[in-house]
């Protein structure tokens, strides 16, 4: 991969990479209004939307529907979530294949949560275990299909199958990893075949910046991109604390907590959001990826505050281009 300085690369677009995160309803009677909010994310038109679903795979047939109607129905790139563990390798494969058969180009391979509340689980010996195994079997099912079907074989050529991986800046609690052991695994995810990463949610921009650092120096030269969570709402940052483990600013906790007027706590949190969305933009991040949690508003106030939200244009990094953006070893 050739040398590509992300200052010079952002200059060549409207905007930096911009990208949500959203998870389907699990009550069909929730559906409009998922559906509205998608379509007020669309209208951002963001550079693509990934599509989530519940841990163990809860939730991935809605998460189908909801992957081909945007291919079918909007001008947005989806992104399909896609875990392994406790699966076997023939059932990964045939829900890749059925992604594939919808039109989906673009997977974030997780490995995934094993099932709680059973501490003696142990994984089949026919499972698909590791990140590293998901990718190598993401890319073995599309070379069988291409190998298979002549027209299969030309719309892999047209559009380049693409699979990100996330990451996490100040370890994974539930993984047991540190920083350190997250740049190796990264590695290892960029050797498999990883295309781009995103990164789990953080609050100071130090972690970011010195993650993104300390893995160019040791060899990862695919785009990392920032994960941001809007924080104006303190029982989601409680909520998200106890899903991952990351704290919320204390301080910040506070002021929100303190503030009774809605629309004074969702701009204190905006605040709060937009210098940090900023702090690592100029550090050089190629982009920003928001966990939205199925909320339109406070996503567009951040990138209105960020003034990218009257960029109507998107940023022309796509998920097959993204990976030329941040490759330098010495950038981020």
């Amino acid at each position: 991969m050739a040398s590509f300085d992300v200052s010079t690369a952002a200059r060549g677009f409207a905007r930096p990479t911009l990208s949500f995160e959203v998870m389907p309803p699990r009550n069909p009677d929730a559906a409009p209004k998922f559906w509205n909010t998608t379509r007020k994310l669309i209208d951002a038109h963001p550079d693509f939307i990934s599509v989530t679903y519940g841990a163990a795979g809860n939730d991935r047939d809605t998460a189908r529907i909801v992957v081909e109607r945007l291919i079918k129905h909007t001008n947005v790139l989806p992104i399909a979530h896609l875990t392994c563990i406790g699966a076997t390798r023939d059932n990964v494969a045939d829900t890749i294949d059925d992604f594939l058969s919808i039109g989906a180009r673009t997977f974030l391979a997780l490995r995934g949560d094993p099932p709680k509340n059973q501490p003696d689980w142990t994984p089949a010996d026919d499972s698909v275990n590791s990140t590293v195994d998901l990718i190598s079997l993401i890319r073995e099912v599309e070379t069988n299909r291409c190998h298979a079907d002549a027209p299969a074989a030309l719309r892999g050529a047209a559009k380049p199958l693409t699979v990100a991986v996330a990451t996490f800046p100040e370890g994974n609690r539930d993984a047991g990893t540190t920083p350190e052991q997250e740049i190796q695994r990264l590695l290892e995810k960029q050797e498999a075949g990883a295309n781009f990463a995103i990164t789990q949610l953080f609050y100071e921009p130090e972690p970011y910046i010195d993650f993104v650092e300390k893995a160019r120096v040791h060899g990862v030269t695919i785009p990392i991109l920032a994960g941001i969570l809007p924080m104006t709402d303190p029982a989601r940052l409680r909520r998200v604390e106890q899903l991952t483990g990351v704290k919320p600013p204390k301080q910040l906790l506070s002021d929100l907590v303190a503030i009774h007027s809605p629309h004074f706590r969702h701009a204190r949190g905006i605040e709060a959001t937009t210098q940090l969305a900023q702090d690592v933009l100029d550090a050089g991040a190629p982009g920003l990826h928001v966990y939205t949690f199925n909320k339109h508003e406070a996503a567009l106030d951040l990138l209105e505050a960020l003034k990218l939200g009257s960029l109507l244009a998107p940023s022309g990094h796509s998920p097959a281009t993204i990976q030329q953006v941040g490759a330098s070893p010495v950038s981020l």
